[in-house]
């Protein structure tokens, strides 16, 4: 088995790595391993990689790389500077974070992130603290209402929520398909997307504080990387990437190497439909 093989197609590979700069010798952070892709990207350029993934089935990923060029940590990427500390790493080349669930994650009925498959409505990425069930079953309308509107920017989060609270009355909702019934009944048909991904998406970026996560890594990310690293984030939701835009923007520690955001080509939209709303960017530590 060669180092591309795999079943998880890494979105925005080769412009990723182009950026990335990758140097032969030098050590990288891979701050969201998922199926590896982007990490065997820098290993065939020379570079050493610090994997991190909060996903305890990762490290099985990771293995089966082998070899001394990776170094698996499992944690969240939100606490870079105590991992690389952990290392004795004081500093690294560079870092690319893609903030895509991995398709491991949709494809694991028993994950619940997928409002296409049956399972058990969980959505935790670290598989510790509230699951996305305890959010449904717990928190008032108004604050339902609040975070599938904030987080999942749904024009429908008011009818949703009430139509959870109302629904949880009859009994608790427990399943990924309980809830896609509940929301698909609240929002009607639509000609574009599917009722319930929006709502999926405003639970999981909460059950896993994805947002104060990112702008933990990329404070971090001002602080250990070297002069002239490169940071390269890739995003697939407008929250995500306004965070990115506006840090590489503001602050005087970098310079936007990305003027507009790097997107897929057709031939990779066509072939790996998860890419068509990635957005990447990238910026040069000063």
């Amino acid at each position: 088995m060669t180092l591309t093989d795999t079943k998880h197609e890494p979105v925005l590979l080769h412009e990723s790595l182009e950026l990335l700069n990758v140097q032969p010798g030098g050590v990288y952070v891979d701050a969201t391993f998922g199926g590896g892709g982007h990490t065997r990207g820098i290993i065939e350029r020379g570079g050493q990689v610090v994997a991190i993934d909060q996903d305890p089935d990762a490290h099985e990923r990771a293995e089966r790389l082998g070899g001394v060029a990776i170094r698996f940590i499992r944690s969240n990427f939100r606490d870079l500077e105590a991992v690389l500390n952990s290392q004795g790493i004081p500093s690294v080349r560079g870092i690319i974070a893609d903030l895509g669930v991995s398709s491991y994650h949709f494809e694991s009925p028993d994950r619940g992130f997928s409002y296409r498959l049956e399972g058990p409505l969980d959505m935790r990425m670290g598989l510790h603290g509230p699951t996305a069930a305890d959010v449904v079953n717990t928190f008032g309308e108004e604050e339902l209402a609040d975070l599938i509107w904030r987080l999942g920017e749904e024009r429908s989060s008011r009818r949703i929520a009430k139509a959870i609270v109302e629904a949880r009355k009859r009994e608790p909702i427990m399943t990924t398909t309980q809830l896609t019934d509940i929301v698909r009944r609240a929002t009607g048909f639509r000609k574009a997307g599917h009722p319930a991904r929006k709502t999926f998406q405003a639970l999981r970026i909460y059950v896993n504080d994805e947002l104060g996560a990112l702008e933990a890594l990329l404070e971090a990310a001002g602080r250990v990387l070297e002069p002239g690293g490169r940071l390269v984030v890739i995003s697939f939701h407008s929250l995500e990437d306004r965070i990115v835009k506006h840090f590489l923007r503001n602050d005087p520690r970098f310079q936007v190497l990305t003027k507009k955001p790097v997107a897929p080509g057709p031939a990779e939209a066509a072939r790996n439909p998860r890419a068509r709303s990635a957005k990447l960017r990238a910026g040069e530590r000063i």
